[in-house]
């Protein structure tokens, strides 16, 4: 499909066909995590990219509609985590895109003071650097400050369903 009819030359493409396109696109699975007082928040994000080598930037982008949003907005959260799942991790992936299992299976621990997930194949902590609007999403330009990885196989994502490597 390359043109859809319900579409004009001023407002693009439908929203059904752009998602439908940039589903082509595999990606890797997130879950951007942050601390409300003592609540630990998280939200599953496939819209995660790296921006720059030096300074180490990266960027998420967050719908208006979502939780996170108003959590990340927030003057007082000044950093926030982004957790790279691995192959046998969907389970948290459905968990923090709305399809919560139990709390207690989320193997959260601290790293200086920002909430991250245990076991994931990477870990970054990055302090809020910029807040761009764009459309119905926030962009949140993250300096990463720390970060861990494992050789492990990610959780990828194509068409609107998980996949692993092989």
């Amino acid at each position: 499909m390359t043109h859809s009819p319900e579409a004009d030359a001023h407002s693009g493409i439908t929203p059904l066909e752009f998602r439908q396109t940039l589903g082509r696109f595999a990606s890797g699975v997130t879950i951007i995590t942050a601390q409300d007082g003592e609540q630990r928040r998280g939200m599953t994000a496939s819209a995660f990219v790296s921006v720059s080598l030096t300074p180490p930037l990266i960027l998420v982008s967050v719908d208006k509609r979502a939780h996170m949003h108003g959590l990340l907005g927030q003057e007082d959260v000044t950093h926030f985590g982004v957790n790279i799942l691995g192959a046998n991790q969907r389970h948290l992936s459905d968990h923090f895109a709305g399809r919560p299992g139990p709390e207690e299976s989320v193997p959260w621990f601290m790293h200086e003071r920002v909430p991250l997930i245990g076991g994931t194949i990477a870990q970054l902590v990055c302090r809020k650097e910029q807040v761009i609007p764009a459309g119905d999403h926030t962009l949140h330009l993250g300096f990463v400050e720390y970060s861990r990885y494992t050789d492990d196989d990610p959780l990828l994502y194509f068409r609107g369903q998980y996949h692993e490597l092989g």
